[in-house]
C-alpha cells in the first residue's frame, strides 16, 4: 500500500449494524460450494460459514460477536502458520 511492495496480509473484516442487529463479517469468499449455519437467521443469533472444499473461507454472525473475534484469530493463525506446518 502507498508503494510499500509488502503483501497485505490482515485478515479481513466489517461490521453493521442494521436497525437492532449487528452483523460481522471476518475471512474474504468470493466463491462457496458449502455454507453452514449454526443457529437460527430468523432469531438473529447465528454463525455461517463460509467454505470452498474443506476449508474454510468466511464467517458471518448476527448477534454472535465472540464467535466472530474467535473466527479472526482462526484466521489469523492460519495466515502465520507457513504451508506445510
Amino acid at each position: 500500500m502507498l508503494g510499500q511492495r509488502e503483501r497485505f496480509d490482515a485478515v479481513p473484516f466489517f461490521w453493521s449494524q442494521h436497525y437492532d442487529t449487528p452483523i460481522s463479517y471476518v475471512g474474504h469468499a468470493e466463491h462457496w460450494d458449502r455454507v453452514e449455519i449454526d443457529g437460527s437467521l430468523e432469531a438473529g443469533d447465528c454463525k455461517v460459514g463460509y467454505h470452498l472444499a474443506d476449508r474454510k473461507l468466511a464467517v458471518a454472525t448476527i448477534g454472535r460477536d465472540r464467535n466472530s473475534r474467535f473466527a479472526e484469530h482462526e484466521f489469523e493463525q492460519i495466515i502465520a502458520t507457513p504451508p506445510g506446518r
